[in-house]
């Protein structure tokens, strides 16, 4: 399991430098505030709509019940991803956002690069609290 972290972390190491060669610079404050205030308004455009759905007398029993389905499932997200985030932060980063798409997850973690031990930390939480294979974790600095 070490050297499993040990390969992720270079990997994500490795992988991380080639991409900040050919990304362009984005201000992290900007970045994770236009972030978090997209996800929010997307996510409450989606709640609207299975309410929608979930109130209206001419939908079906069918769809009021996958509405009720995906509407729990988006806030189990929102909350995984939350609870995630301050497990995060609490291990001393500035900031930081994640994405969970089925069953993989995206971490933008604010600093100019991380080291080995950061990545193994990240990738821990990740892995601890949502059951994530560590093969389905991308890590991104973002400075």
């Amino acid at each position: 399991m070490v050297v499993l972290l040990g390969v992720t972390g270079y990997l994500n190491i490795v992988l991380n430098n080639s991409a900040k060669q050919t990304s362009t610079t984005v201000t992290t404050t900007s970045y994770f505030t236009s972030y978090r205030n997209d996800r929010s308004s997307t996510r409450d455009q989606e709640i609207l709509y299975y309410d929608a759905i979930i109130d209206s007398e001419s939908s079906t029993e069918e769809a009021v019940r996958s509405a009720q389905t995906a509407k729990i499932a988006l806030i189990d997200t929102m909350e995984k991803e939350l609870a995630v985030e301050g497990f995060i932060k609490f291990q001393g980063f500035d900031d930081c956002v994640i994405s969970i798409k089925d069953t993989k997850v995206n971490v933008v973690v604010k600093s100019a690069k991380l080291t080995e031990n950061e990545v193994a930390q990240i990738s821990t939480i990740v892995k601890e609290q949502l059951g994530t294979e560590l093969k389905n974790i991308v890590i991104i600095p973002a400075e």
